[in-house]
C-alpha cells in the first residue's frame, strides 16, 4: 500500500517559492545602496568588507538578480537593484514605525482611550485631568462620551468604553472601581432668589423649592440625593427633569425656573445671573470614582488612573 506524503500547507509553498531572507543581509544591501562601496559601508557597519561583499552575493543568488554594478571605481545600483532597495528602504521604514509604535503602546504613549463623563466643563477637575494627561501623553488620542452613570456602567461592561467617571461610589461586582476625589455640594440659585444674599443654606431652607435636574450626566444621582435628604424630614420637593445640557439648566435656573445641586468644582465656569452657595448640614462630600472592566491589562489606562489618583488627592487635601 502506498503511503500518501503529507499535504503542505500554503506557508510551504510560500517558502519554496520565495527564500527567507536574513535581515542583516537587507541591512547590508542598505548600506551599499548608500555609500556605494563596499568598504565605506563595512566601515559604518562596523565589519568586514569582505563580510559585506559575502552577504550581497548570496542575497543576489538567493533573488536570481544581480543589485549592484562592480567596477574598479566602487559599486552602483542596476535597474533591478535599484527597485528592491527603494522596496527594502520602504518596508524598513514601516517596520521601524511598528515597532515604535508598539513599543509605544507598551508604555501607555501611543493608542486611544475611550472615557465616559457625566459632565466636562472648562477647568472643572475632569477638564484639567484630561488636559494634564493630554500634555503627559500626546500619543494618546482621548474619546469622550457624556452620559448617566447606568449607561456609563453598561458601555464599560461591553468593551464600548475603557473607563467612566461617574458621581458616588459604586460596589459593582463585575467591574473595578475607585473613589477618585470627593467635593462638597453647592445649591444654584438665582441672583433674585431671598437666599441668594446669604453665605450659605441649610437643606429645610430649600426644601420647599422646586429643583431642575438633567435627564442625563449626574441628574440621577441628584434626584437619588435630594429624595433622601427629604426622608423623615419634610415632605419630597418637585423634582423636574430636563432634557438639557449643564449651560441650559444653569440658564433656566437664572431665568427663576428652579435651584439645582452642583460639585463645587463644577461652578467654577459659572452663568450670570446664578449664585452658588454651600449646603452647611450636607453631611458628607461627595463621592466621585472611576469605574472599569477588571480584565483591562492597557497601559495607557493605568496611566490615566494613576494620575486620576494624584490630582484627586490634591482636591481631597483641598476640600478637607
Amino acid at each position: 500500500m502506498r503511503r500518501q506524503k503529507p499535504k503542505q500547507g500554503k506557508s510551504a509553498h510560500y517558502h519554496r517559492r520565495y527564500p527567507q531572507i536574513p535581515m542583516v543581509s537587507l541591512i547590508h544591501t542598505l548600506a551599499v545602496a548608500e555609500h556605494l562601496s563596499f568598504h565605506r559601508a563595512a566601515l559604518a557597519l562596523g565589519t568586514s568588507q569582505s563580510s559585506v561583499s559575502a552577504r550581497i552575493k548570496a542575497l543576489e543568488a538567493d533573488l536570481g538578480v544581480v543589485l549592484f554594478d562592480r567596477n574598479t571605481r566602487g559599486v552602483r545600483l542596476t535597474g533591478a537593484g535599484r527597485r528592491f532597495v527603494n522596496q527594502v528602504r520602504d518596508a524598513m521604514g514601516i517596520l521601524d514605525h511598528a515597532v515604535k509604535t508598539a513599543t509605544m503602546q507598551a508604555r501607555g504613549d501611543a493608542g486611544e482611550l475611550r472615557i465616559g463623563v457625566h459632565a466636562l466643563m472648562e477647568d472643572c477637575f475632569l477638564d484639567r485631568l484630561l488636559k494634564r494627561f493630554h500634555v503627559e501623553h500626546p500619543g494618546i488620542h482621548l474619546h469622550i462620551t457624556e452620559g448617566t452613570a447606568r449607561d456609563a456602567q453598561i458601555l464599560v461592561r461591553e468593551g464600548r468604553l475603557d473607563v467612566a467617571f461617574m458621581a458616588c461610589t459604586h460596589e459593582i461586582p463585575d467591574l473595578n472601581s475607585r473613589v477618585i476625589w470627593r467635593d462638597r455640594l453647592m445649591v444654584a440659585l438665582p441672583v433674585t432668589h431671598l437666599l441668594a444674599s446669604h453665605r450659605d443654606v441649610e437643606w429645610r431652607q430649600i426644601a420647599g423649592e422646586v429643583f431642575l435636574i438633567r435627564h442625563g450626566g449626574t441628574g440621577p444621582q441628584v434626584h437619588d440625593l435630594i429624595v433622601l435628604r427629604s426622608a423623615g424630614k419634610w415632605p419630597v420637593p418637585t423634582v423636574l427633569p430636563r432634557d438639557v445640557g449643564r449651560d441650559a439648566l444653569l440658564s433656566m435656573i437664572a431665568a427663576g425656573h428652579g435651584i439645582s445641586i452642583f460639585a463645587e468644582d463644577s461652578t467654577t465656569a459659572s452663568t450670570a445671573n446664578v449664585v452658588f452657595l454651600p449646603i452647611r448640614d450636607e453631611p458628607e462630600t461627595t463621592p466621585f470614582s472611576a469605574v472599569w472592566l477588571p480584565s483591562s491589562r492597557d497601559p495607557a489606562l493605568a496611566n490615566l488612573l494613576k494620575l486620576a489618583t494624584v490630582c484627586g488627592d490634591l482636591i481631597r487635601d483641598r476640600v478637607t
